[in-house]
């Protein structure tokens, strides 16, 4: 395990020096991006096994809360980001600990609802700036304003943020916790029947998914410099935290960061070749991945890898050894 981490490592802090241009570096830094908030999804959704697509509440929490402080008070975005957490943690005591109590599609669907109301408030609500939105510092007033002017730095910086995210959670893998969530998401009733305090830890895990969440929002705001409802609050911000967790392997550490690294760049690329948002092209792209994964292996690519791929290549049979005469 330790040369999968040191290679990942090289392999991070060297991409913007192999992949040259300031189109690369910005699809570097939202690839980073879509790790960490897919990461942060994947406590609650891939190791719990409880379902969110309502995620985007806690990542326009942690997006709005930079450019609150700056419009309304002139404070440094920076200082925003423990805000932006501590909202997105009492959104998650408030709603999960009536919500928790329901189990399958029916916690699902109570998800999307809550962020859409969530949603509709901030859009008529003008201290948040309603439809329009809040817009950050145009220049930089000190360095804690994180307004530069490539990506690169960007990229650092997420890059730092994901390495403490998948420190926790690797942590949390081999924790009580990690084996209680793993349980209940195996088999909820029977956890109980073993002792696991199962509603207690998937508020826990709600609370951690959601402050990590709330952290990328943060991350995302200070990059753009601008948040309003349909960049910070739409249902699609939640289906592509899904999506890309679920493309690589929910439940397991790297699944999150290959579905990423996959997934952002050919986003970006139909952005190009179709103008605009390509928001058309997402929907068909996510739906086909939806398709794919039923038919041939929920567990993502990285079953497929673990399940199949290695198995056949040990199978194979090696060539004899022919010797000379």
């Amino acid at each position: 395990m330790r040369w999968r981490w040191t290679l990942l490592a090289a392999a991070a802090l060297l991409a913007p020096l192999i992949l040259q241009g300031s189109f690369y570096h910005r699809v570097l830094a939202l690839v980073v991006l879509a790790a960490i908030s897919a990461s942060a999804w994947n406590i609650l959704g891939g190791y719990a096994g409880q379902i969110s697509f309502g995620h985007a509440m806690f990542f326009g929490a942690g997006a709005y809360m930079p450019a609150f402080v700056y419009a309304h008070w002139h404070a440094a975005p920076a200082l925003g980001l423990p805000l932006g957490v501590a909202v997105s943690l009492a959104i998650a005591v408030a709603i999960g600990v009536p919500t928790l109590r329901l189990q399958g599609h029916y916690f699902s669907m109570t998800t999307i609802a809550v962020a859409e109301l969530i949603r509709i408030l901030v859009s008529n609500w003008p201290p948040l700036g309603a439809a329009v939105g809040l817009q950050g510092p145009a220049t930089a007033r000190t360095v804690w304003d994180l307004t530069f002017r490539g990506s690169v730095t960007y990229y650092y910086i997420f890059l730092v943020a994901l390495a403490a995210l998948l420190g926790v959670t690797a942590w949390m893998e081999r924790s009580r916790m990690g084996y209680y969530l793993r349980a209940i998401r195996a088999g909820e009733r029977a956890a109980r029947s073993l002792g696991v305090p199962a509603r207690r830890y998937k508020l826990y895990a709600l609370m951690l998914s959601a402050a990590f969440t709330a952290v990328a929002g943060s991350l995302y705001v200070v990059m753009i410099g601008f948040i309003d409802p349909d960049s910070g609050l739409a249902v699609l911000i939640s289906v592509e935290m899904v999506m890309v967790t679920a493309l690589g392997g929910a439940g397991t550490l790297f699944g999150p960061l290959l579905g990423a690294a996959i997934l952002i760049p050919l986003e970006q690329t139909a952005n190009v070749l179709f103008g605009g948002s390509g928001t058309g092209f997402t929907f068909i792209f996510y739906g086909g991945i939806i398709i794919l994964l039923s038919l041939f292996e929920p567990g993502g690519l990285l079953a497929i890898w673990r399940d199949r791929v290695v198995p056949a290549l040990r199978r194979r049979p090696t060539p004899p050894v022919r010797h000379a005469a």
